[in-house]
């Protein structure tokens, strides 16, 4: 975030799976002086990031506590089974929950869904990441359902995955504190929105000119020598 007196910049937050990539290139090429920093932050982190002040803005999953965070939607994620690709799921188009009926599903600490009831067989324990429900599920152990960036960013040729239907989806918003809410913040608000860039919300910030005085030479000339002044007359030769 931008200190008093300092130069200014712009911090953005994500958690993983997110990928900002498209609106960061928007933001260098529209304001390539103020530069934009990413930081990555786990889902249980992203709300503390703004709040503490460690970012202007973070890219998370809707099932995080916003109180006192503005939010704007931004997608939907499609939820998948992840499983080895040797497994009977891998030979389908898709799947729904009752599938997984005598599956045993792996619900990591770390799950950005928010399951009523989890469908499958539950595990003894609970993995602590998505990423080491993502090695048990290479081991043979079980199968885990997540937004499919996830499993994107988790891939290993070993591993496949299918679209599951009947099951929570996250859903990936931007949100930053209510009372914070800055020319830059605008500016970042307008890239994610699609805003042009003629848009006027969509523009970046313009710093303040200081004002100029008028040159003497380009001063209006007194009333007394405007349109009322009288026009000198020639004398008449006798």
């Amino acid at each position: 975030m931008t200190e008093p007196d300092a130069a200014p910049s712009f911090t953005l937050g994500y958690v993983p799976g997110v990928t900002p990539g498209k609106w960061v290139r928007i933001w260098q090429e529209r304001t390539p002086e103020i530069p934009l920093h990413l930081v990555q932050v786990a889902a249980a982190e992203a709300t503390g990031l703004v709040r503490d002040g460690e970012a202007d803005a973070v890219l998370l999953r809707l099932s995080a506590d916003r109180e006192g965070l503005h939010a704007i939607p931004l997608y939907t994620e499609t939820t998948v089974v992840v499983v080895p690709k040797d497994h009977l799921v891998a030979a389908a188009d898709e799947v729904t929950t009752g599938d997984l009926a005598d599956e045993l599903v792996l619900h990591p600490l770390d799950d950005t869904l928010d399951w009523e009831h989890p469908p499958g067989r539950p595990a003894l324990d609970r993995p602590a990441t998505t990423a080491d429900a993502i090695q048990l599920v290479a081991a043979g152990v079980g199968v885990l359902v997540v937004p499919q960036s996830l499993a994107r960013l988790h891939h290993r040729r070993d591993l496949t995955y299918r679209p599951l239907t009947g099951g929570p989806q996250s859903r990936v918003a931007l949100s930053w504190p209510e009372d914070e809410t800055t020319d830059l913040m605008e500016h970042f608000i307008g890239i994610v929105r699609g805003r042009t860039v003629n848009s006027t919300r969509g523009r970046p910030p313009a710093p303040k000119q200081p004002k100029t005085k008028r040159p003497a030479g380009n001063r209006k000339p007194p009333a007394s020598q405007g349109r009322g002044a009288p026009k000198s007359r020639r004398r008449r030769r006798r």
